[in-house]
């Protein structure tokens, strides 16, 4: 093929082809490439009929290029076009030497090896590598930053919701979402959901979080009792496009940082903070073998000690308070405060609608061996010794447990068990899983098993997690079949205090969730063609930065369109129950 048609293949000028070739012309030897003689161009310009410009009217003699040297070619062009081409050709190799050995392993019985695809976790590191450039030329980094046009109606999507849950409970969600911008931010996730499907995707995947904002992140004990940082909340987890939680991160930021009165610049600043700290974590975990990434996590103590030295007093002192909070945040606690004696006997409290007790929601004379049944199904998610140490506990009561914000009014539980006395309690949340709000914009994402989803989606993506997370299908006391995962209630939770963070705080904390964010999608996608993607530059952080300020403002919008709706008396909006 001459030069100039293997410059409109791979999308680049005739010239800076050449200069390549030139550059790198011990790549090219006689039986790769050679350029023509007088005689071979003018029989060129002859069967072309022309003596001027296009083929046959070059100033140089133009370069003709063989298989190889086309194969070679495509790895030294540097444009999208020029590396998928590359990557084919290398895919094609494969299946031949595939073909050939099936030959020689099988003689002429006719059987033939199957020749499958490669899957994208088979791809070695320059193949990787290749595909996250090349996805650039698909979408540039820089149209990330690109917002489409409102198209939806957030009280809608948010009232659609409320179809499937309970019904009692769900002013209490819009009640919490009222509380401020932010509280509706993070109870919105179905609303930029359907905003992030209208977004250009990468084409590069991740197991996602669904609902990566800041107050989804935070310290927790690891089953070796040490605490560990990590995103905590995988309610809406499913495979997607990894930007797509990168986004929800930075725009979190961007609305916490307007909650907290912070300038433009200001919340710029810690938007590209967080941004730039994800991107450069991707990098680090392209370059580590798989093992280390899977073991890599963020343990708490030694990043205290490293921060000693960086922050002040009064800043230090409030660190060590929030993590002693959390390192006293287990079933010991939970038992002081969720429960009493009663009759002789030690019951979870009533506060309802918060706290429900299981005899004060049903009369049923078998619901407290309904439960059970339903424990004992949890216990065979789990593996051996776990399930045996479950087993060893003795179910004593149950309530319906009013948690968080966006997720008011599904069904939650809190089940208390007892060991050897009164004072070995364990406490398990048993948590309604939906399906996740990304699922109508993906391909493939529509599980049968919500439950079993979120606990698989939060192993894949945390380095420590809950040793007792499992899943089960119960039937509810209304007759309706639902998923539900099942976890410790309090295991030395804690989250940061975003509503009295500082400018600096915000960027450093947003830095952390970050590399914690990178950590779990490295541990589940594509992290070298991810790596490649982002690159050195920050092209990337700054397109997420100007995302972050226009769904702000958005953000702002849909939440005085709640506002206005709760004051209309439109539906379960208008209030909390009397």
């Amino acid at each position: 093929m001459l030069d100039e048609d293997l410059a409109d293949l791979y999308g680049v000028e005739t010239k800076r082809l050449v200069e390549q070739v030139k550059r790198n012309i011990e790549r090219f030897p006689g039986d790769f490439m050679f350029q023509l003689d007088k005689e071979e161009i003018a029989a060129l310009r002859s069967q072309i009929a022309t003596s001027k410009g296009g083929r046959g009217g070059r100033r140089y003699a133009p370069y003709v290029f063989t298989e190889q040297g086309v194969a070679m070619l495509s790895s030294v062009i540097r444009s999208g076009q020029a590396i998928a081409v590359n990557i084919e050709i290398m895919r094609a190799f494969v299946e031949l030497r595939r073909a050939a050995i099936s030959r020689l392993l099988c003689g002429r019985r006719g059987w033939r090896l199957p020749l499958v695809p490669k899957a994208e976790t088979e791809l070695d590191a320059a193949e990787q590598a290749a595909k996250g450039k090349a996805a650039r030329g698909s979408v540039p980094r820089g149209a990330h930053g690109e917002l489409a046009a409102e198209s939806r109606d957030p009280v809608q999507i948010l009232g659609r919701q409320d179809e499937s849950r309970v019904s009692e409970l769900v002013p209490i969600r819009y009640e919490r979402m009222l509380a401020s911008s932010f509280a509706f931010f993070r109870g919105a996730a179905a609303v930029m959901a359907a905003d992030l499907a209208q977004t250009p995707r990468s084409g590069l995947e991740a197991q996602l979080c669904g609902d990566a904002h800041l107050s989804n992140f935070g310290v927790f004990s690891a089953p070796d009792r040490r605490l560990v940082f990590d995103c905590n909340d995988f309610d809406e987890t499913c495979r997607g496009p990894f930007e797509w939680d990168v986004k929800r991160l930075a725009a979190s930021i961007a609305v916490a940082g307007r909650e907290r009165g912070f300038g433009k610049r200001q919340r710029r600043r810690t938007t590209l903070a967080a941004v730039a700290a994800y991107r450069r974590a991707m990098r680090e975990f392209a370059a580590m073998r798989n093992l280390d990434v899977w073991y890599s996590r963020l343990d708490v103590e030694p990043a205290v000690a490293a921060l000693r030295t960086q922050l002040d007093g009064r800043r230090l002192r409030r660190l060590e308070r929030n993590l002693a909070k959390a390192r006293a945040r287990d079933s010991l606690r939970a038992l002081d405060r969720l429960s009493h004696v009663r009759d002789g006997s030690v019951r979870i409290v009533s506060d309802p609608p918060l706290i429900t007790p299981l005899a004060e929601l049903t009369d049923a004379a078998d619901a407290e061996q309904q439960l059970q049944a339903v424990l004992a199904a949890y216990r065979e998610t789990l593996s051996p010794d776990l399930r045996r140490l479950v087993a060893s506990y003795r179910y004593v009561d149950a309530a319906r447990k009013v948690v968080g914000v966006g997720s008011v009014g599904t069904r939650a539980w809190i089940v208390l068990l007892l060991g050897r006395d009164d004072g070995d309690p364990l406490f398990l949340q048993a948590k309604e899983a939906q399906a996740s709000v990304l699922e109508p914009y993906l391909e493939g994402a529509a599980p049968s098993d919500h439950g079993r989803r979120v606990v698989e989606g939060q192993r894949l993506m945390q380095a420590a997690g809950d040793a007792f997370l499992g899943w089960v299908t119960a039937k509810g006391f209304d007759g309706e079949e639902r998923c539900f995962y099942v976890r410790q209630l309090w295991d030395g939770k804690g989250s940061a205090e975003v509503e009295r963070m500082s400018v600096a705080d915000l960027a450093a904390y947003g830095s952390l969730c970050g590399e914690a964010l990178a950590r779990a999608h490295a541990r589940s996608g594509e992290r070298v063609a991810i790596a490649a993607y982002l690159g050195k530059a920050d092209r990337f952080d700054q397109a997420l930065a100007r995302f972050a300020e226009a769904y702000a403002d958005r953000n702002e919008d849909d939440f005085q369109r709640l506002r206005d709706a709760a004051r209309s008396g439109e539906s379960a909006v208008a209030g909390p129950p009397a």
